[in-house]
């Protein structure tokens, strides 16, 4: 605007380029989800956020999706099981999620807390700030390096429970409610145990 105006000669800006650097964000692998789960934790409050993460990383729900997570949204579907069908809060599109056996019981667990059934939630969740503050706790307790956030268990449901294991990158993000592949694939890891599992066949062709 202001060389259009004739208040600059040129842009200072002209020459200047941008990039957009990729971020390593963490996720967790199978081995390091055991470990938190199986991991024997005495405070109550650490013990509540681990099984709340938990639920994260089963689901892939986001942390206000899981604070929000209600009897009406758990749902028989077409299989005739279990399923979470929910609109996300941030977006308002559609998830559909087969709630798998851990999420399913630690919902169960907590069907009786104090905290829970506040505003309709099946689970007594915290606030998000207190969530990653006592995540930080849980990761020295079991001895796991990386930084653990709510974002860290949407991530390695997308990884390490549903690509690994198979599920193709479309229905993963329809599970997360994505509205393209696009941003399924910059939000998963395709890592190396992915690319090994769909080049495996050309190892057998070039023995």
């Amino acid at each position: 605007m202001a060389v259009e105006m004739g208040w600059l000669v040129r842009s200072p800006y002209k020459d200047l380029n941008y990039r957009l650097q990729e971020v390593d964000k963490p996720y967790l692998t199978k081995e390091e989800l055991e470990i938190i789960s199986e991991k024997e934790i005495a405070m109550t409050r650490l013990s509540v956020v681990r099984d709340m993460f938990l639920v994260g990383c089963y689901t892939g729900l986001a942390f206000s999706d899981i604070k929000e997570l209600t009897e009406d949204d758990i749902q028989t579907g077409v299989d005739g099981k279990l399923w979470i069908i929910k609109n996300r809060k941030k977006t308002g599109i559609v998830s559909k999620i087969p709630l798998l056996n851990v999420p399913q019981r630690i919902i169960e667990k907590y069907k009786d807390h104090p905290k829970s059934g506040k505003a309709g939630s099946l689970l007594p969740i915290p606030t998000n700030q207190k969530m990653n503050a006592y995540l930080k706790e849980i990761a020295d307790v079991c001895g796991i390096k990386k930084l653990l956030t709510t974002h860290t268990a949407r991530r390695s449901f997308a990884t390490t429970i549903m690509l690994q294991n198979g599920v193709s990158m479309e229905a993963v993000s329809k599970m997360l409610g994505h509205t393209s592949l696009f941003m399924t694939r910059k939000y998963a890891k395709t890592d190396e145990y992915y690319i090994a599992m769909e080049t495996q066949n050309i190892r057998n062709l070039f023995q």
